[in-house]
């Protein structure tokens, strides 16, 4: 295979490796990302916000109204008033009326039962039924999703006229149903392992050095063939596609004889036109180039050809 072939090769390579790193960073950038916006999410749906809380406490409070008009049209009142429904504390509310009333416990678990499920509210609640001047439990009972385990005691016996209040409070308050929950808690799940395949999957990216630009160090300079040039420090030395390939085969056989026959065949065969004094004249362009590094130089073997001399 030719020099310029292999050049080809090694340039086809190195972009390929380029390309691939840069699609695996991107890739690790996206399982980053994503599994932010993932764990962010299902944080965010599993924990209630205070809209969600506001928009609980008033259809709590519209379906306690409803609670109190039914049981005052039970004692066939139609005038006096139900009085603002009040949140004690989270999840605990409190019905009172203008009036003292009447009521037959079966009847206010039935009303409050219907108000409760046309609303859609939680199913796991306590019920208790307060006297306004002693402040003492009336009557209790308490309702559990699973029916079996609800406790409705005294029902069919009708309490005196007087002054009540109705306290209800949501036992088992859940934002989202169990199958949702396990929806979120899986994203959740999902989230991380992206994460961790963006941060610690180090086997994936490729063994690329920061600086994906190819150069050889030629003492003080850096030799970068690609680009035709020559650096030292901050400064930038232009060379010629024939300095350039001459230099290329010094710098791959340092303080190596490199015949005359065999550089002229490797940097001019392929291009027809070769004069005898060429060789030497580029040889003197690149001496020039390299003078100001005295551990570098190019010398003249009498007879055979040039030698690139590093001196470390």
């Amino acid at each position: 295979m030719s020099k310029k072939c292999k050049r080809s090769v090694n340039s086809f390579k190195k972009s390929l490796n380029i390309m691939l790193f840069t699609v695996i960073m991107n890739k690790k950038i996206i399982f980053k990302a994503s599994g932010l916006i993932i764990i962010l999410f299902s944080i965010w749906m599993l924990i209630p916000t205070k809209k969600n809380k506001d928009l609980f406490s008033e259809r709590v409070k519209v379906s306690l109204r409803d609670v109190g008009n039914k049981i005052l049209l039970r004692n066939q009142d139609t005038t006096s008033l139900i009085l603002p429904v009040i949140e004690l504390e989270e999840n605990k509310y409190q019905l009172s009326f203008q009036k003292p009333l009447s009521f037959e416990p079966g009847n206010l678990v039935s009303i409050i039962d219907s108000s409760f499920q046309k609303a859609t509210l939680p199913k796991d609640y306590l019920v208790e039924t307060i006297q306004c001047e002693e402040q003492e439990v009336a009557y209790s009972y308490q309702i559990l999703n699973n029916v079996e385990n609800s406790i409705i005691p005294c029902a069919g016996r009708y309490l005196p006229e007087s002054c009540y209040t109705i306290e209800v409070q949501f036992t088992n308050i859940k934002t989202t149903s169990p199958s949702g929950q396990i929806g979120y808690y899986g994203l959740l799940f999902a989230g991380f392992v992206l994460v961790f395949l963006g941060f610690y999957k180090r086997e994936l990216e490729p063994d690329i050095p920061e600086n994906a630009e190819n150069y050889a160090t030629l003492g003080s300079f850096q030799f970068y063939p690609e680009q035709n040039k020559l650096v030292k420090q901050a400064e930038e030395i232009s060379l010629s596609k024939k300095e350039c390939e001459l230099l290329e085969i010094f710098v791959a056989n340092p303080n190596q004889i490199i015949k005359r026959d065999e550089l002229t065949k490797k940097v001019w065969e392929d291009h027809g036109v070769f004069v005898g004094r060429s060789l030497d004249t580029y040889i003197s362009k690149l001496r020039k180039k390299l003078e100001k590094d005295d551990s570098v130089k190019i010398t003249n073997v009498h007879g055979v050809g040039y030698k690139l001399e590093i001196n470390s």
